[in-house]
């Protein structure tokens, strides 16, 4: 056996996929939220085909109406019906969240890469920069952005993401810190390979399970901002469906029709519960201490 193939046997610190599957669907509660992300995230892409109305078209003969056989969730302020929005507005919420994280893990995963690997003055910099950006509380930072580059969706999720961008600079780098002492990377030093492909082959594929949970509770966190700045105006903007945006107009009439809120409030409570149970249950599949 060559000096790298024992190299490469040693990297152990990995569950096997299929182990990891089987840990997750003994899992009842991951089981359940990988069910309700199916569910809206198979509405959001077959909105285009489902017989539902135009989540534009308004009816002046038909404003704030109740839930009935003909608007199975009621009407808005302007008569526009509420189940087709909610469905259109899944489009905007799972992707505000999903592009935002991707945007924090595509940063701020290389930059914890390098701060941990490399150390010194390197590694200083960067940590600084994270603890400087750490120091601020998330939403406010996400606000300040979104405002910053002004009010749309797609500013809305740069936003979101170079917020969380500190969170997975942290996690890599405390991840990497522990795994570059191990035997396998030190033989991979030995045997005279490139920084580049010890961080590629060797480190990153044993950070990447704490990785993949971040990013799923991430997901959570940034459905709730994204309808959070579109409630303040900072999002999606109107005409188009966003449950954060159908909150804000929702606040007006509290009282005289209260599905109009009570609707989106649920869906944005279903998936992050949805993702919260997901991500525990990966934390749990992907920890190679558990049997």
């Amino acid at each position: 056996m060559t000096a790298l193939e024992q190299v490469d046997l040693s990297a152990t610190g990995q569950r096997s996929p299929s182990r990891a599957w089987r840990k997750l669907k003994a899992n009842k509660g991951a089981l359940v939220g990988l069910v309700i992300i199916a569910f809206f995230t198979l509405l959001a892409v077959l909105a285009p085909l489902l017989p539902i109305p135009d989540p534009n078209a308004t009816s002046w003969s038909a404003i704030r109406k109740a839930p009935s056989a003909m608007h199975w969730l009621g009407t808005d302020d302007i008569g526009r019906d509420i189940l087709s929005r909610m469905i259109w507005g899944a489009q905007a919420s799972l992707l505000a969240g999903v592009v935002s994280v991707g945007i924090a893990v595509a940063i701020g995963v290389p930059f914890g890469l390098i701060s941990g690997y490399f150390g010194g003055w390197t590694d200083q910099i960067i940590s600084r920069v994270t603890e400087a950006f750490l120091a601020m509380p998330f939403l406010i930072t996400a606000i300040a952005l979104a405002a910053f580059l002004g009010p749309s969706l797609i500013n809305a999720m740069i936003a979101i993401g170079l917020s969380a961008m500190p969170v997975f600079i942290r996690l890599t780098r405390g991840q990497v810190l522990s795994v570059k002492t191990e035997d396998y990377v030190e033989g991979a030093r030995s045997i005279g390979l490139r920084h580049s492909s010890i961080i590629l082959r060797y480190i990153l594929p044993n950070v990447f399970a704490p990785i993949l949970v971040q990013a799923t509770l991430t997901i959570a966190t940034a459905i709730i901002a994204e309808a959070s700045l579109s409630f303040l105006g900072l999002g999606q903007q109107p005409p188009a469906p966003s449950w954060g945006s159908m909150l804000n107009v929702a606040k007006n009439y509290l009282s005289q029709a209260p599905w109009m809120a009570m609707w989106p409030g649920v869906a944005i409570f279903l998936v992050v519960i949805g993702f919260n149970l997901l991500g525990d249950g990966l934390r749990d599949a992907l920890d190679p201490r558990e049997a």
